[in-house]
Order: structure tokens, then C-alpha cells, then sequence
């Protein structure tokens, strides 16, 4: 059966929220590859045990990193928590990160909500 990749990015407001999501679906996402971008699967990691591949840090391009990722077909699906309202200037834009999953049909969260739905569809896909 298909291991599923999913990458995780988390604009700096929202990775408590990451990490509580992590939390929260700890033993499916246990079964799945999770790639990361530094800062937010390391707090994954530490937080929830669950192995992470840590890609650069947003700022240097881990969410190119992602963007990358997504291109080549290696990912399944991205959840980009971000900040709409306060993004700091440092952190990655989700733009070219959209058009890329746009471009590749690959499902892309932005929110709790479509994280969740996502992550229940990859789940169930599983067989988890």
C-alpha cells in the first residue's frame, strides 16, 4: 500500500496550531512521510515524536523546498497554515506555493478547517 508524503508549513502565529494538529492526529500521521520546513517540524517532532524531514527554514526557502516537492510529484498534499491578516515579512508567501499545487492538483490547506478534511481524505485513502 502507498505511504503518503505530506509537507507542513506554519506561518509563526499558527504553529502552536500546527503542532496541536499534529497532536490530535498523532497516531495516523505517525503512518504517514511528513516533510517540513525547519522551525515547524521540529516542533512537530519534539512535541509529538512523530519523525519529520526538515527541510531550510521558511525564510531560506524551505517553502520553495515544498514548492519543489510539489512539482516533481513527490507530495501528496500541503497544509500551509498561514497568518492572513499579520504574516511577518520573513515568512513565506503562499502564492507561488498555491500556484504550484494549483498547477499539480495537488490539495492544498490554508486553514484548520481544510487541514483537517485533507488530512481525513489522505487518512482514509490509507486505509487508516
Amino acid at each position: 500500500m502507498k505511504k503518503y508524503t505530506i509537507a507542513m508549513v506554519a506561518h509563526d502565529a499558527k504553529k502552536e496550531a500546527m503542532v496541536e494538529l499534529a497532536k490530535k492526529n498523532k497516531e495516523k500521521l505517525s503512518k504517514l512521510n511528513l516533510v517540513a520546513t525547519k522551525t515547524t517540524g521540529q516542533l512537530i517532532w519534539d512535541n509529538t515524536g512523530i519523525p519529520v524531514t526538515l527541510l531550510q527554514s521558511g525564510p531560506m526557502g524551505g517553502d520553495q523546498q515544498v514548492g519543489a516537492m510539489v512539482a516533481e510529484g513527490k507530495l501528496d498534499a500541503v497544509i500551509f497554515l498561514r497568518d492572513p491578516l499579520f504574516a511577518q515579512p520573513h515568512e513565506p508567501d503562499i502564492s507561488a506555493l498555491m500556484r504550484v499545487c494549483d498547477v499539480h492538483n495537488t490539495a492544498l490547506a490554508t486553514n484548520l478547517a481544510t487541514a483537517e478534511s485533507v488530512l481525513n481524505l489522505l487518512f482514509e485513502k490509507a486505509g487508516l
